[in-house]
């Protein structure tokens, strides 16, 4: 048993720069992501692979599969040898979810927390949670640094997670879609949806460990960390095009529209993607000969597209770039 003390001293080692003010800070006592050539003793691999496996991106299945967070080593356990280490927020925020039914989920027990960075609104996600804090509900908020649970290896697959594997699933993302359940269930009629909003799919993310070394970088050359600069900053994939009069993004996120000038009035925006399918600028265009609703097509980066594939948005057929049937499905998640 971790005793309070010393449960507050595994947390202060894991935030390292909490004085300097930054956005998000380590979830966990686990600090070796900030120690040069320590990465293996912090990212938890897959079966079998290394430890780049266990970090963001097109990392899985010979680079054809995205993970979509990170997944942070055990390095505190029980005299049975089961994770122990303390889960805190990486941020100021609020449980907005919380799931305790392991078997619902790919993401076993899970817990999501809401914040505001640069006005931006934004998620971080716990899972595979072994406990969630006694007490802890939807709607209390949570300092940085608090706990909220305690690391485990809890999921639905049928593989289940080995007690050596045991780790913290990491993320950092903002919400597709703020009416997710009706678009799933007029998308995908009659199967479930267990999780409502907090369904995995509604939640588009941005590496972490990205985030906090442009952190730690901004510190040391003692200038402040943007996170809206930084999802600006992503590698662009496409470009699309939709006639829709009021897109919910440009309200939910005009930070990201070009000239911050609001609402559009002319009918139409131009979307911009990184590899993950984030909308990282917005841009009011003209109608042109869109039809209402219509998604086009207009750009793809093929150098950014060779580099991360794994989401499959789009296809080259022929010499022309297309929109896949996923990269359709993913436009309609973000736009109706």
């Amino acid at each position: 048993m971790i005793r309070p003390l010393a449960l507050l001293f595994l947390i202060a080692l894991g935030q390292g720069d909490s004085a300097l003010g930054q956005a998000f800070q380590l979830p966990t006592p686990n600090s070796a992501l900030f120690e040069p050539g320590r990465e293996a003793d912090y990212f938890t691999p897959t079966v079998g692979r290394t430890w780049p496996s266990g970090t963001f991106g097109c990392v899985r299945s010979e680079g054809w599969q995205m993970h979509e967070g990170l997944d942070i080593k055990c390095i505190q356990r029980d005299e049975k040898g089961e994770p122990i280490d303390p889960i805190s927020a990486a941020a100021d925020g609020v449980i907005v979810y919380i799931n305790a039914k392991p078997g619902l989920s790919n993401y076993g027990n899970y817990i999501v927390m809401k914040h505001t960075v640069d006005g931006l609104t934004v998620y971080t996600l716990y899972a595979h949670l072994r406990k969630i804090t006694d007490g802890l509900r939807v709607g209390h908020f949570k300092k940085t640094g608090e706990i909220i649970a305690v690391m485990g290896r809890t999921a639905n697959t049928r593989q289940g997670i080995s007690r050596e594997r045991a780790h913290l699933h990491f993320e950092i993302n903002l919400l597709a879609n703020d009416d997710f359940p009706t678009w799933y269930k007029n998308n995908f009629p009659g199967q479930r949806n267990d999780h409502g909003m907090w369904n995995g799919q509604n939640l588009i993310g941005i590496d972490p460990w990205k985030v906090f070394m442009e952190q730690r970088n901004a510190n040391a050359n003692k200038r402040s960390f943007s996170l809206l600069q930084f999802i600006q900053s992503q590698p662009l994939l496409c470009r699309l095009k939709i006639r829709k009069a009021n897109l919910d993004w440009a309200k939910r996120f005009p930070q990201l529209l070009s000239q911050n000038i609001g609402t559009n009035p002319s009918g139409a925006y131009e979307i911009h993607l990184n590899t993950n399918g984030l909308p990282i600028k917005i841009i009011p265009i003209n109608i042109d000969d869109l039809e209402q609703n219509e998604v086009r097509l207009i750009e793809v980066n093929p150098e950014v597209y060779k580099a991360a594939p794994c989401r499959k948005l789009v296809f080259k057929k022929g010499q022309q770039w297309v929109l896949t049937a996923k990269g359709k499905k993913h436009a309609q998640l973000i736009t109706e």
